[in-house]
């Protein structure tokens, strides 16, 4: 048993935002309120057990545990830049409970084995641990895979990230069969007509870089292709990693005629804008890249306003030989699991944008929506997944449980620090302890 007192609870379903106790028993919440501790322990427990654990949570928020939609676990084939194991690790010390992996490991996640093969691995690991399998075989974009034959074998998706469908009749073939199969379709919205040199915007940076860069046109045209197809098909879509602010304004058109549509940012769209290529070279190199302040205050628009309705990290680990490289040659992505709470505390909520409620919503709740999980929120009888964090704990980052250490924010100082992440009524991090 877990007994956890005078935490600040915070649950986005019910939208509660109170100092309560809260218990847990058998991987699940079985008590919770003010004092509710106490009450239960003397009703049911007249005398607590010696392997009782005990937390104050004094001054610490209490929160469902963070499920990310987007991450890149390299496992099979580039297990050198990061494996499951190491994966969820990096997670837990984030906050994670749930993530789920994108589907372009090396073979891709098309074929049932490989899909088997990540989702036995996951289950090792003291997390949640989904996949999305790939929308078409070898990620060629050419042909659909078996999707009815990869649901059924766990699947809890499907995309191509990493690359475009270029194909729109194909993507609305997908769409058709995701509405039969009840299940969310991720897409990357790039264009490659558009992108000169990926990784960097087309812009004032790119020029003074002498580099040709990456148009927002490449990600504009695909996302309001993909928007129009969701509304026709009526499928559920994720826009990946959004970062212009005419694609936040596309969504907020198709969702407002009514396509089921959910659009994810990273923290470092939010957190940074394209002169922080000048500053960090390849470890600010992502695709899509990011962009201008004026996208940047879409964005925040669009995070306020319920365009986005996720936080995701897309973490893209790589090795530093990798990183190492010229900007034209160096893979883009970074690292953004165990930065992802504090940054959004850091540059959302302590600055007033969005509550901590809202922040906690777009980490949980509502990439449980979309996957449709029944998850993100904390109440009697729920799966006891949750986190404990100081919100005001100012911090820096000098090292990570990921075995990538690609990461702008290496050596900043961040506001928010993540205490416990108890998954399955399982301490699975603790601060300052290998072995919780």
């Amino acid at each position: 048993m877990i007994i956890i007192q005078n935490g600040r609870l915070i649950d986005p379903k019910s939208q509660t935002d109170a100092i309560m106790d809260l218990v847990i028993d058998r991987g699940k919440i079985i008590a919770m309120g003010p004092q509710s501790s106490q009450e239960f322990l003397s009703e049911h427990s007249p005398s607590q057990k010696t392997d009782d654990i005990v937390i104050d949570a004094r001054g610490l928020v209490v929160a469902p545990g963070l499920i990310d939609v987007h991450v890149h676990f390299r496992d099979p084939g580039l297990t050198y830049k990061e494996d499951i194991h190491t994966g969820a690790r990096a997670a837990a010390k984030g906050g994670f409970t749930t993530v789920v992996c994108m589907a372009n490991t090396r073979p891709p996640i098309d074929h049932v084995d490989t899909l088997e093969y990540v989702l036995a691995e996951g289950k090792k690991t003291g997390i949640h641990v989904l996949s999305a399998a790939a929308i078409t075989k070898n990620m060629k974009g050419e042909e659909l895979t078996d999707m009815d034959l990869l649901k059924q074998h766990g699947a809890a998706g499907f995309t191509d990230d990493g690359l475009p469908l270029l194909n729109a009749a194909l993507v609305k073939q997908a769409m058709e069969k995701a509405v039969q199969l009840d299940v969310p379709l991720s897409f990357h919205e790039e264009d490659p007509a558009f992108i000169e040199n990926n990784g960097v915007n087309q812009g004032d940076v790119s020029r003074q870089l002498g580099l040709g860069g990456a148009s927002a046109l490449a990600e504009d045209v695909m996302v309001a292709r993909d928007c129009m197809l969701a509304l026709h098909t009526g499928a559920t879509i994720d826009i990946q990693h959004i970062s212009s602010k005419n694609s936040v304004r596309m969504v907020e058109l198709a969702k407002q005629l009514g396509a089921d549509i959910m659009a994810e940012v990273t923290p470092h769209h939010f957190s940074l804008d394209e002169t922080a290529v000048l500053e960090h070279g390849t470890l600010a190199k992502m695709n899509p890249p990011l962009r201008t302040k004026h996208d940047q205050e879409e964005i925040l628009r669009g995070l306020k306003n319920n365009i986005i309705d996720i936080i995701a990290t897309d973490h893209a680990p790589h090795s530093a030989e990798e990183k190492s490289r010229p900007l034209t040659e160096a893979p883009s992505g970074i690292i953004g699991l165990e930065t992802a709470l504090a940054l959004a505390l850091t540059h959302l909520v302590h600055p007033g944008h969005l509550s901590l409620l809202q922040v906690i919503e777009k980490m949980s709740l509502n990439p449980a929506r979309l996957y449709r999980l029944k998850k993100g929120f904390l109440a009697v009888g729920a799966d006891a997944d949750l986190l404990l964090f100081d919100p005001d704990e100012s911090w820096t980052v000098t090292s990570f449980a990921s075995k990538a250490s690609n990461s702008p924010f290496l050596g900043k100082q961040l506001l928010g620090k993540v205490k416990y992440t108890i998954c399955e009524g399982k301490i699975v991090f603790q601060e300052d302890s290998e072995t919780p």
